[in-house]
């Protein structure tokens, strides 16, 4: 008698499940590395957004030299940063460097962002 059966064997299904398994792993894996990452841009470009903003409201005052190491807080997108103004000589007596730097927590060591402009002194 013949034994005409069609069909996988039990290896080749198990084999056949355990590609799928790894390929499902690692596609999950990815989506979950591209969840945290997409949080983290998220905080950078609002951290950037503050940024400028308070550089260009820097720049706006006429006081010279510029205030150094001025703290504050401002909302953006529903959450509260914490911004520093670092002022830092140049070579230049009439120029100034401004750094920017933010933060999501005041006593955070690392600043999320930082942003750099020069000015200058205005002659009246």
């Amino acid at each position: 008698m013949m034994n005409n059966t069609k069909g996988f064997t039990l290896i080749e299904v198990m084999l056949a499940m355990a590609v799928f398994s790894i390929a499902g792993l690692a596609l999950l894996g990815t989506a979950s590395n591209n969840a945290r990452n997409i949080g983290h841009l998220e905080k950078k470009m609002f951290a950037n957004w503050v940024a400028s903003n308070q550089l260009v409201s820097t720049t706006l005052e006429v006081k010279w030299p510029p205030k150094n190491n001025l703290k504050g807080e401002v909302e953006l997108a529903g959450r509260a940063w914490f911004w520093q103004q670092k002022v830092i000589k140049t070579t230049d007596k009439d120029m100034r460097a401004i750094v920017m730097e933010i933060r999501l927590k005041e006593d955070d060591e690392l600043a999320i962002s930082s942003l750099t402009t020069f000015v200058s002194k205005v002659e009246k």
